[in-house]
């Protein structure tokens, strides 16, 4: 009896051992952890959703550009054209059909060139006409002469009465006059013949063909199928530029103030300029006066009707820095301050993007880039406390 005691009890579990956790302490264990994977997705979801909820930034992009150290001496600046001072459509005083035209846009003429001819048989055959007038009165005013020399002869000798010496001297006189009149008409019909020809008033450069061969040419060109002027010549060593300010601003630009000239073909490109001349009078419809400004310098590029831009400097500086190399510049506004590092943002995928730059001089409201971003880069505009990495952002309509 006491072996069988003996065995049961070895059978009992020993739950005093320290090996073996309680199922108790297990399930608090895996509340605690339970909960805090709610507490994370929680904030990560109120995270998202008050990043969804939170209004978007407006902002306004300026463009990473290349600007002129001059523009910190800018006092104004306006648009305008290339215009030549000198410019010409070339018309005939004849009317008549084209069957040389010699000239193509582009081609040089020097002054007194032919550039094109009208059909001109009828004027030739009327010149040859006229000189054969010429003639025939000189051949008359030969026999007058002699008769009348014959004439004083015999009134002389009282061999004729006066009457009859009268009248060839008379005849004479008469015959002398119409070799004027002949002259002048030979005169006249060269005249009409060099009215087929269509001269280079100057020297210049072919702009526009304005009519081939084939077609009517008439100087005021009344029917709708015939054309006034055959081309149109311009002389390039006399471009300058027209440009409108604004009456508000006319003040600000003087005579002989040196300018900077951008050309909106080569905006890389700066030409040293000044104010030739301010048109006496507005234009009452744009409230603007015209200024005329003077290339000090240009190259073969710069052609008539290019828009241009024109920066009017402080008086009495130097146009000098248009021949400095342009710096890459944006607004000064666009550039922040974010933990001791001066940085720009960009905007991708409506999210603000922070970009890390470096800078070099001020230039009025510009500020120097020099590195971190390079020609046509976009960045916001205005930087200020909203703007922040990862901000929402939508831009300004």
């Amino acid at each position: 009896m006491a072996n069988s005691d003996a065995d049961l009890s070895s059978l009992r579990i020993d739950r005093s051992s320290h090996g073996v956790s309680s199922p108790r302490k297990s399930r608090k264990t895996g509340k605690l952890v339970l909960w805090a994977v709610v507490i994370v997705v929680i904030a990560a979801a109120f995270f998202m959703v008050k990043q969804w909820l939170s209004p978007a930034v407006e902002v306004q992009l300026a463009t990473a550009s290349l600007t002129s150290p001059s523009q910190a001496n800018a006092v104004l600046t306006a648009s305008g054209y290339v215009v030549a001072r000198r410019k010409a459509a070339v018309a005939s005083k004849g009317t008549g059909r084209l069957v040389f035209l010699g000239v193509e846009e582009g081609d040089k003429v020097k002054k007194g060139q032919v550039i094109a001819r009208l059909e001109d048989d009828d004027v030739i055959a009327s010149r040859e006409r006229a000189r054969e007038n010429v003639r025939v009165v000189e051949a008359d005013l030969y026999e007058a002469k002699k008769n009348l020399e014959r004439m004083r002869t015999l009134v002389k000798q009282e061999m004729i009465a006066q009457a009859e010496y009268d009248i060839a001297e008379a005849r004479y006189k008469r015959v002398v006059s119409m070799i004027d009149a002949a002259k002048f008409a030979l005169r006249e019909a060269d005249v009409a013949v060099d009215n087929t020809r269509i001269i280079a008033p100057f020297d210049g450069t072919v702009l526009k063909k304005n009519a081939d061969v084939g077609e009517i040419v008439a100087p005021l060109a009344g029917a709708a199928s015939s054309k006034a002027a055959v081309v149109t010549i311009a002389d390039m060593s006399s471009l300058e530029v027209d440009a409108d300010v604004s009456e508000a601003n006319i003040t600000r630009v003087v005579s002989q103030q040196n300018c900077e000239i951008t050309l909106d073909a080569y905006p890389q490109q700066r030409y040293p300029g000044y104010v030739s001349n301010i048109v006496p009078t507005a234009d009452r419809a744009k409230a603007t006066v015209m200024v005329k400004i003077k290339f000090k310098e240009y190259d073969q590029r710069v052609l008539p009707e290019m828009g241009a831009k024109i920066t009017f400097l402080t008086p009495g500086s130097s146009a000098e820095a248009a021949n400095v190399k342009p710096l890459l510049t944006i607004p000064a506004a666009a550039l922040a301050t974010r933990d001791g590092r001066q940085v720009v943002f960009q905007v991708k995928d409506d999210r603000a993007i922070e970009v890390p730059v470096t800078t070099g001089r001020k230039l009025g409201n510009l500020i120097e880039i020099t590195g971190g971003l390079k020609e046509g880069d976009k960045v916001v505009s205005k930087a200020d406390d909203q703007i922040k990495a990862g901000a929402k952002v939508t831009l300004k309509k």
